[in-house]
């Protein structure tokens, strides 16, 4: 885990409870400005564009991805909404923003809304985006699109699922038909990319509000274990991630962050960090 040297004092000297770490200890991960302390990422483009600089084949496909740290689409920007700065995503192609940080033992904040525009995708299909923690390895691993991570789905009526990218970690879960869903009183499951379980699971519930509206997102990170929360309701807990691109499997307990491009056009604001010290007393399993 890297902190700033300040962030690190200031976590020694917090006293108390967790709301009291997090309202003198919140570090921002967007300035508000620009994306200088992210890098970026973005896959292999469609045919029907044109992007400079990528090869294509006789047929016109494009035979690499647009790579790191470039941006001919102008994918990800920084714009002013509703009277603050965004990190504005024209969901234009698929792909990252990833911090040069790497964090551990965390609450981190933010809060999303949909916009109008979709790419790729057809018209009956859900806006799709995601954050990813844990991140760790080369950007565009999985898919030649993400990191290998554990994935926060940001999706329409179904944010809080799961999605273990290259990784496994535990939830508790039962079966209905073909999915797995989130049950608190079901039985630890492991999910990686593989049959018969595979990589997802459900979250409980559904207390995404109307499109249009900002969503506001937790996410608690404390050792190998994590917590999604959407607008105030825990929808999934998650136990014992693991990293997987080793000879065995080994826990994982920090790495960067990560914002989604993924087809649709999307707004992020309020991009904040703060350390814990344990899970929030407030959440605790019942």
């Amino acid at each position: 885990m890297k902190y700033p040297a300040i962030f690190a004092a200031a976590l020694l000297c917090c006293v108390g409870s967790i709301h009291v770490q997090a309202a003198d200890a919140w570090k921002p991960l967007f300035n508000g400005k620009d994306l200088s302390n992210w890098d970026m990422f973005l896959a292999t483009p469609d045919s029907a564009w044109d992007v400079p600089g990528v090869k294509r084949d006789a047929n016109g496909k494009y035979l690499e991805s647009i790579g790191l740290n470039k941006d001919p689409l102008k994918v990800f920007n920084v714009r002013t909404v509703d009277g603050g700065p965004v990190i504005y995503v024209t969901g234009q192609g698929f792909g990252t923003i990833t911090t040069k940080e790497s964090y551990g033992n965390f609450h981190l904040r933010l809060q999303m809304r949909w916009g109008e525009k979709k790419w790729s995708i057809k018209v009956n299909q859900p806006r799709d985006c995601g954050l990813l923690y844990f991140c760790h390895g080369p950007l565009g691993f999985e898919h030649v699109m993400w990191p290998r991570s554990i994935e926060f789905q940001i999706q329409e009526h179904e944010i809080g699922d799961l999605y273990a990218l290259a990784t496994r970690i535990t939830v508790n879960a039962r079966k209905d038909g073909r999915l797995w869903l989130y049950d608190p009183k079901g039985e630890p499951t492991l999910f990686e990319q593989k049959a018969p379980i595979g990589n997802r699971a459900v979250k409980l519930g559904d207390p995404e509000k109307p499109k249009g509206e900002w969503n506001t997102l937790d996410l608690y990170c404390f050792g190998a274990d994590s917590m999604h929360v959407v607008n105030g309701v825990v929808v999934m807990r998650l136990h014992n991630a693991e990293r997987i691109d080793g000879a065995a499997p080994a826990p994982i307990s920090s790495g960067q962050i990560s914002l989604q491009t993924e087809g649709a056009e999307v707004y992020y604001r309020n991009v904040e960090i703060t350390p814990i010290t344990a899970m929030p007393a407030e959440f605790a399993e019942k």
